[in-house]
């Protein structure tokens, strides 16, 4: 899941705010690695002397697949590192796992994360459901997990699991490949208090929003892209979650009015983004107009589609 992030740092003109990219786990342990090698070589100190503090703290951003395969296999020390919670406090699963109903004979993934997959199944020899893999890392975590980002194919009872399990959750995305969990996540919602940041697929925006607007009171970012926006929807974002400051709606099919509706009314708005969108255009006066006071605005791509007359 994609975060704001910003890194401030000390210029001659003042502060200035860069933009700070996600550190590729590979890269992340390499420089680890390096650094602490060349530590240890000018002390003398031997792997497992490593303070657990520091080690700790650097195991919580190498990704869950460096601290299933990799991580544990380094020393006896680095093993029970990596099961330290705050090692778990963000969850970003593979997007596909074997789901529950298909049958291990059946299961021949070719996809991205295969990989992965293989790679646990040999080195833990059991081949999980998506269902139980969820419930393995989430007890990981203790309780403390922080930053969900749920696997296609999740279930029902793997996201109840996490509802049930997970109750300082502030980042959640549920991902494109989870239609099933975007009809059913409603019901869960009034479990994460502390949400602050809230990724879904496409999903009926009217139904979800007034329940996270009356349970979910410090969301700032809400992601929902390639949906529908008509003035429902449209009146729900404002009346349930006027006090937005990241909105993103990339890809969506809007009503023009509701458009206008959103930016007349979520006033804290500080990013907006309906690149890429249908039902208006990136130039449109007024909607320009009205987006100005955005500091970070995108409509690059959108357009009105034309309506085709028959016998035209």
């Amino acid at each position: 899941m994609y975060l704001p992030v910003s890194l401030k740092s000390k210029h001659p003109s003042g502060t200035k705010t860069f933009d700070l990219p996600d550190i590729h786990p590979i890269f992340l342990q390499f420089f680890f690695a390096a650094s602490v090698s060349m530590s240890f070589r000018m002390e003398g100190q031997k792997w497992e002397d490593t303070n657990k503090d520091i080690l700790v703290n650097v195991l919580g951003r190498v990704g869950m697949e460096s601290l299933l395969l990799d991580v544990p296999f380094v020393c006896k020390s680095w093993y029970k590192a990596s099961r330290e919670p705050q090692c778990w406090e963000h969850l970003v699963f593979p997007t596909f796992i074997k789901p529950d109903d298909i049958d291990d004979i059946c299961w021949e993934p070719e996809i991205p994360d295969s990989g992965f997959i293989q790679r646990l199944e040999m080195t833990y020899q059991e081949n999980l459901s998506v269902t139980e893999f969820v419930k393995l890392i989430v007890n990981r975590s203790c309780g403390k997990a922080r930053i969900i980002e749920l696997p296609g194919g999740c279930t029902e009872e793997a996201l109840e699991y996490v509802a049930n399990e997970c109750p300082r959750l502030k980042g959640l995305a549920v991902g494109s490949y989870n239609e099933f969990i975007n009809g059913i996540i409603v019901k869960f919602i009034s479990k994460w208090k502390n949400l602050e940041m809230l990724k879904l697929g496409k999903y009926d925006l009217k139904e979800i929003i007034p329940q996270i607007g009356l349970h979910c009171n410090n969301l700032i970012w809400l992601s929902a892209p390639y949906t529908y926006i008509g003035k429902e929807e449209a009146s729900a974002l404002v009346s349930s979650l006027s006090e937005l400051k990241y909105l993103d709606l990339h890809g969506g099919n809007f009503e023009k009015e509701a458009l206008v509706m959103i930016l007349q009314g979520c006033k804290q708005l500080v990013y907006l983004d309906i690149s890429k969108s249908f039902g208006f255009n990136d130039d449109d006066p007024e909607i320009l107009k009205l987006a100005s006071q955005i500091p970070a605005f995108m409509c690059e791509g959108s357009m009105v589609i034309p309506v085709i007359e028959p016998g035209s």
